[in-house]
């Protein structure tokens, strides 16, 4: 199916940017060095043989306690040539951080607020990255596996008539 762009992503970086690839039941998926992150979405999007035009879907995985902990998560698929490809690329929890992909894609966007939002990897470039679904004074990543159910937050006390 889409192993021609897997063949692509070797013969175009060539010099270890792609990690590892593989393909687990005819879905095609390729490791990603993480300072690679964008120049590699790039050319997912712009070259006429891939033509990854459609951003599906971006998020993390928790892999404690490996290392690196955090795996971004990228879903692409080309319109034209009907194949599909999933892009990992592991970020560390001492410094998570990987370069945003809204300027590929400005679809994006909120994929990588809500990442932030709920595992702390924060998205270097990005227009707008703040919390999506938690009030800004909530402490902590509610999807880290680390994060205590018991956990208090602070209550807010809105002013009548705000939202």
């Amino acid at each position: 199916m889409a192993k021609l762009i897997l063949d692509k992503l070797g013969e175009r970086f060539a010099g270890g940017e792609i990690r590892e690839t593989g393909s687990q039941h005819g879905n095609e998926w390729a490791r990603v060095e993480p300072a690679a992150w964008r120049q590699v979405a790039e050319f997912l999007r712009d070259d006429p043989a891939t033509q990854m035009n459609m951003f599906v879907d971006l998020t993390c995985v928790d892999r404690t306690p490996r290392e690196p902990r955090f795996d971004v998560v990228l879903h692409l698929y080309s319109i034209e040539k009907k194949h599909r490809l999933r892009l990992y690329a592991g970020v560390s929890e001492r410094e998570p951080v990987i370069a945003t992909l809204v300027p590929v894609w400005p679809g994006a966007n909120w994929f990588e607020r809500e990442a932030f939002d709920m595992y702390g990897v924060r998205f270097a470039g990005h227009p707008d990255l703040r919390r999506i679904l938690m009030y800004q004074e909530f402490e902590g990543h509610p999807l880290r596996k680390d994060y205590p159910k018991e956990k208090r937050q602070p209550l807010l006390r809105r002013l009548p008539g705000s939202v």
